[in-house]
């Protein structure tokens, strides 16, 4: 008879199974791996849905638009950004084969990424309101789908990550700039892509080091692991950095937390010398990953101004192909000190600035477009507009789960409540020093942050539910101690019941308020009492 068959002797208490390295250190996630791919794609389909229909519409050029859509088309012509006529603006609404172009190179802000993304939409779609915006709204929706993934994969529920990928879809701001041409949706992006790709690497790498201590290779500073997945998370940020450069702060405060991440696995594997063997094996190998990687990645974004003669200070280029890169190093060296020298000079008002402190709050809006079109409501006056602003419901929901996963963090030690807070931290308190030094800044700057904001709003209703019961199918659990290394938490029914409720409740009430504020993210026209209605706040005008 197996040993697993015999009962303990009379007298000797039972003692629990000590779980083994690979249970401890990479519990697989439960549920079925097809509905964990079917349902973030019904999701999507729907933020899809939302993001696509009426695309095109309004057929102007709305708000930065103005700047990146007339970039991204220069670059399709010349390899960098070229001087456009003053009526650029007409001229590209009314004949997508109009000459717009002015004399010499223009100085830009921002590297040539994000724009390079918004010129495939024009390259395919022809220069027009729908092909500007066609790559915007692509992976505004494709954004959806990976948060689906990634929430699934920390809190271990395929509800709980279609939750979170519908509340990404019903957010105002992303749906806004999903639907723009502007840079920001590409940062967010980039940066929730590196992101997914770390915790994918976390998952993976423990899964190794438990096979390997399993398997006896033990030393002092315990084995050396690979980090497949780091190598992709490098070129994320790095695309990110090369879309805006606010993406250094993500790899600044990403190569910390996976640092983190390493020496708490190497220590929960019994490894003696934990700290010594995560900088020796682990932190210089990160540190090429997500530093090094990302720097290549982000100066071969550059490559139409470095291969090219003629861009902004580039000016002449050697008849020698490969000599070209080693020329232009210096003289893109001295376009960042200029656009380092225009960032931090930038303080110009704007009517729709805001400071860091207001984003959360959603104090100043920001007006993408407003037109009254006369006699198109059936009243004497009419308006339409997209204003970029969050879903009130799900921001400031999302603040009191921000303090409740700071409160996770600090109590508890889930490493996934603070991976969200360094997330959102990343992308929010880093703005401060320059609010102080009175750099104009807008509320769609906040775009990258949003994810972060959704995913500390599942995880807080992830405890309220609790751990599914012994038996219950892991699709259908909102399982609270899987990756938390905190131990089981004993099953409470009310509980589950309770917390379930309130997550239907909140989704239900995220979902109105969307549909609420919906004609004025996407153009509708209404009357102007209608349009006044959902205008909360004198802020908002």
């Amino acid at each position: 008879m197996a040993t697993t068959d015999v009962a303990p002797a009379a007298g000797i208490a039972h003692r629990p199974r000590r779980p083994s390295p690979r249970e401890w250190l990479a519990p697989p996630i439960p549920g079925s791996a097809l509905l964990g791919w079917l349902g973030p794609l019904l999701v999507t389909a729907l933020a899809g849905y939302l993001r696509f229909y009426r695309l095109g519409t309004p057929k102007a050029v709305v708000f930065d638009e103005t700047y990146y859509a007339k970039d991204a088309l220069a670059l399709l012509k010349f390899g960098w950004e070229h001087n456009t006529v003053d009526n650029a603006d007409k001229m590209l609404v009314a004949d997508r084969h109009a000459n717009i172009w002015g004399d010499g190179p223009s100085f830009v802000a921002h590297p040539p990424m994000g724009k390079w993304m918004i010129a495939i939409g024009e390259w395919m779609f022809g220069a027009t309101p729908f092909g500007w915006r066609f790559m915007p709204a692509l992976f505004g929706t494709l954004s959806v789908l990976i948060l689906c993934r990634v929430a699934r994969r920390m809190t271990g529920s395929t509800l709980l990550g279609c939750a979170a990928g519908l509340l990404l879809a019903l957010d105002g701001l992303q749906f806004v700039t999903s639907r723009a041409a502007l840079l920001d949706i590409f940062v967010m992006f980039w940066v929730l892509a590196g992101f997914a790709c770390l915790v994918n690497d976390r998952q993976r790498s423990r899964l190794r080091l438990a096979q390997r201590i399993e398997a006896g290779e033990s030393s002092v500073h315990g084995p050396f692991l690979p980090h497949g997945w780091r190598y992709a998370a490098g070129v994320c940020l790095g695309l990110a950095c090369a879309t805006k450069w606010t993406g250094v702060f993500y790899i600044a405060f990403f190569g910390l937390m996976v640092v983190c991440w390493d020496y708490g696995a190497r220590r929960a594997a019994g490894v003696r010398q934990a700290f010594t063997g995560t900088l020796l094996l682990d932190s210089v190998l990160a540190f090429g990953q997500l530093v090094l990687l990302a720097a290549v990645t982000y100066v071969a974004s550059w490559w139409g101004w470095i291969f090219r003669p003629g861009g902004w200070g580039r000016g002449h280029a050697s008849d020698n192909v490969l000599w070209r890169p080693f020329e232009a190093m210096p003289k893109l060296w001295k376009y960042h000190k200029e656009m380092l020298h225009f960032h931090t000079g930038l303080d110009a008002k704007h009517p729709y600035q805001s400071w860091p402190w207001d984003w959360p709050v959603l104090r100043r809006p920001v007006a993408f477009f407003y037109t009254e079109p006369k006699g198109s409501c059936g009243a004497a006056r009419c308006s339409r507009e997209i204003l970029g602003i969050g879903t009130p419901a799900l921001w400031w929901g999302a603040l009191a789960a921000l303090i409740g996963v700071l409160v996770l963090w600090l109590v508890l030690r889930d490493w996934r409540a603070g991976a969200i807070v360094l997330g959102f931290v990343a992308g929010w308190l880093t703005w401060f020093p320059s609010a102080f030094a009175d750099r104009t800044m807008f509320l769609f700057y906040a775009t990258p942050m949003i994810p972060f904001m959704v995913l500390a709003v599942v995880l807080v209703f992830g405890y309220l539910i609790g751990p599914a019961p012994p038996g219950a199918a892991g699709a259908h659990a909102a399982a609270v101690p899987y990756g938390a290394e905190q131990g089981p938490v004993p099953a409470a029914s009310a509980r589950r019941v309770v917390g379930a409720a309130a997550t239907g409740a909140f989704l239900l009430v995220v979902l109105a308020n969307f549909a609420y504020f919906y004609p004025i993210l996407a153009a509708q026209t209404l009357t102007y009492d209608d349009w006044h209605a959902r205008i909360w706040f004198g802020s908002w005008i």
